[in-house]
């Protein structure tokens, strides 16, 4: 009997010592459960955590559960928080050069897309927001962005004036509303179902797969597949805690974050493609955007792009040069 008492006392000694030396890392977003980069976030999890052996253990708060996109961007900043996963946009006005990712109709295709964040200009991008307390670990798709109202069909430029937008608080986002004419208002995620259910806003805009699991559809009659912005997810880390870390745990962070941004990349792929029959299925009214309409919206939207590059950094700007890549 005193064996198997100093044995069990034995065991559950070594598993105090190794729970009191385990590192807690928690992971806070804004998106819903169900969403691509949430699920990521699960993958980052298992991934660390097997690749440490459990000395780091991840808590994932997905859904606001530690509150909205502007207050998990402010708990990253000031280490309340290890990692946030959040839309760009609630960046940009910490570091302005996120515009040079968020100009108006800018890329053609998910790849030039990444081709530009995984590239010369990302990297300028998490070197100030470096500067900023906040280390870059990577950037998942939040994907083409497309407009939705309860007013009516969007089939024109005409049709979008006068919409009271809810758009995320980026100033270039902001100002190429206003330049077709509609009325936009920068809104935190968390307020945005209750808005348009009480009609305080007639629209929104989002991409696809965020309509869907957000259940926009229930409060949302319209839409249309104006892909007026590709957007991304930004994942970043408290600069101070990350670095204070073993350089063996930075690498493991890194490794594991790399994975679920490949699955999350691939998964918000499938997932867009499928939710615009899953909207309709539920009730919405799809008008779909005419190669004219599409041209118009460009030409419309084109100096709010140029005036937006006009802003950016001498650094950025260099590199994001005057190709192909934005108007």
């Amino acid at each position: 009997m005193n064996k198997v008492l100093l044995s069990f006392l034995a065991g559950s000694l070594v598993a105090l010592t190794t729970a009191a030396e385990a590192e807690t890392i928690r992971v806070a977003g804004n998106f819903a459960t169900e969403h691509s980069s949430s699920l990521a976030m699960q993958v980052f999890k298992e991934e660390l955590e097997k690749a440490t052996g459990g000395d780091i253990k991840v808590d994932v708060f997905p859904a606001q559960q530690l509150g909205g996109a502007a207050e998990n961007v402010q708990a990253v900043k000031l280490g309340a928080v290890e990692i946030i996963w959040v839309g760009s946009a609630y960046l940009s006005r910490t570091v302005p050069d996120l515009a040079a990712i968020s100009l108006p109709f800018q890329f053609a295709d998910r790849a030039e897309a990444f081709a530009v964040v995984d590239g010369p200009v990302g990297e300028a991008i998490d070197t100030k927001l470096a500067d900023e307390g906040m280390l870059s670990l990577g950037y998942m798709e939040l994907g083409f962005r497309q407009l939705t109202n309860n007013v009516r069909p969007v089939a024109s430029i005409g049709d979008i004036e006068g919409l009271k937008i809810r758009l995320q608080p980026n100033e270039t986002h902001l100002a190429t509303f206003r330049a077709l004419g509609a009325n936009p208002i920068a809104m935190d995620v968390k307020e945005l179902y209750s808005a348009l259910e009480q009609g305080v806003i007639d629209g929104q805009e989002n991409p696809f797969s965020i309509i869907d699991v957000a259940g926009y559809a229930e409060v949302q009659k319209h839409v249309s597949n104006t892909n007026h912005f590709f957007d991304f997810i930004s994942v970043v880390a408290n600069r101070r805690g990350f670095e204070a870390m073993a350089p063996e745990k930075q690498e493991a962070i890194r490794a594991a974050m790399a994975k679920a941004i490949a699955y999350q990349r691939d998964l918000a792929a499938e997932q867009d493609a499928a939710a615009l029959s899953k909207l309709v299925a539920d009730g919405m009214i799809y008008t779909e955007v005419s190669p004219e309409f599409a041209a118009a919206l460009r030409e419309t939207t084109a100096p709010v792009a140029a005036e937006a590059k006009a802003k950016l950094s001498e650094e950025v700007a260099a590199l994001l040069g005057t190709g192909t890549v934005g108007q």
